[in-house]
């Protein structure tokens, strides 16, 4: 079964429309000593500037993977690898590494139906120009061999999103809507972020949101609050520290119950521990499935993936978490942010998809 098929879409609908913002990942697997050479804090997350980009460029660039990444486009990667029809509404600047991000998409199954930014730096190594910003964003993602994650961002170009593109994307129907909290560091992606909101349900879809990262949360609590107090989720994705962030509890099953109180449903993921379903009426745990951890990056982003393409394709909650931590012990169990192998094969292999 595609989930195409199982929501009952025209042809040019998609499962998945996400939205976010388009960076390109780079890679690097490297031995704490050098973490700390280049001066950084092991495990941390930080937004920098065009000239900090370009110093990371000196000292990783010629090491690493680059990757068309972001968050929400590892979601869509993830959807169209599990059979699903995905696009990514998002902004790459007019540069080498722009036109690259919209190739890898392609060549991934993704449409990436969004106009590029003003030609700019792409720093980095690439091409550049005099206007500073304008660059397609770059996500530095540097592992140690114990699978942790440390992570510097340049966001360049890619909080511009343009609604107009939002509403393209929708033109021809959509099961899902799916939205990354990143976007509320982002003002300047507001706009567009409010039209998926008002649009999601003349385009029949459903809207999802991941809360991304807990600084993230802590940052933006009020605002994700009052989206979800406005009954404008109907699908809320989070780990253990992001939901108690949002409840502002240490209590994992105080979090639950506000989620259950605020949510048509939630999966929330817990590392080995598996995932919880919860929704008004029930809570659902589901265990994590078998994976020798590498590389946890986009773990939440690819469970994401597996629980949108099972709802689009008619799954009940335990065979959508089930998929979902399938897709995620995929991801973790290799370096990067994209499934390896044949994940639908596996899933079918396992009775999630036929």
């Amino acid at each position: 079964m595609t989930a195409l098929r199982a929501s009952g879409l025209t042809a040019s609908g998609f499962d998945v429309v996400a939205l976010g913002s388009a960076i390109v990942d780079l890679l690097v697997p490297v031995s704490p000593q050098t973490v700390a050479e280049a001066g950084l804090e092991a495990g941390t997350m930080t937004l920098i500037d065009e000239s900090e980009a370009e110093r990371l460029w000196g000292h990783f660039g010629a090491g690493g993977q680059v990757v068309a990444g972001g968050s929400a486009a590892n979601t869509a990667v993830g959807v169209a690898a599990l059979g699903g029809r995905a696009a990514l509404v998002g902004r790459v600047g007019g540069d080498a590494l722009g036109s690259a991000y919209a190739e890898d998409l392609g060549r991934a199954g993704v449409s990436f139906p969004a106009p590029g930014g003003p030609a700019g730096p792409s720093g980095h190594g690439q091409a550049s120009s005099a206007e500073p910003g304008n660059g397609t964003g770059c996500c530095y993602i540097i592992v140690t061999p114990d699978g942790q994650r440390t992570m510097r961002t340049y966001l360049g170009t890619a909080p511009d999103i343009a609604p107009a593109a939002v509403q393209a994307a929708l033109t021809g129907g959509a099961a899902f809507v799916y939205l990354e909290g990143y976007l509320w560091d982002a003002p300047a992606a507001s706009a567009a972020v409010q039209r998926a909101i008002d649009a999601a349900p003349a385009a029949g879809a459903r809207r999802a949101l991941t809360l991304s990262d807990p600084g993230c949360v802590e940052r933006n609590r009020d605002g994700l609050l009052e989206l979800i107090g406005a009954g404008a989720v109907d699908v809320l994705f989070a780990n253990e520290s992001e939901i108690t962030g949002l409840w502002g509890t240490t209590d994992f099953d105080r979090a639950v119950g506000e989620t259950r109180a605020h949510c048509p449903l939630a999966a929330l993921t817990r590392g080995a521990e598996g995932s919880v379903v919860v929704t008004p009426g029930d809570t659902l745990a589901v265990a994590a499935a078998p994976a020798r951890v590498v590389d946890t990056t986009g773990a939440g982003d690819l469970y994401a993936a597996g629980f949108l393409t099972g709802l689009a394709a008619g799954l009940d909650l335990k065979a959508c978490a089930a998929l979902a931590g399938l897709a995620a012990a995929d991801i973790i169990s290799e370096y990067g942010a994209r499934p390896h192998g044949d994940i639908r094969a596996r899933a079918r292999s396992e009775g999630l998809l036929i």
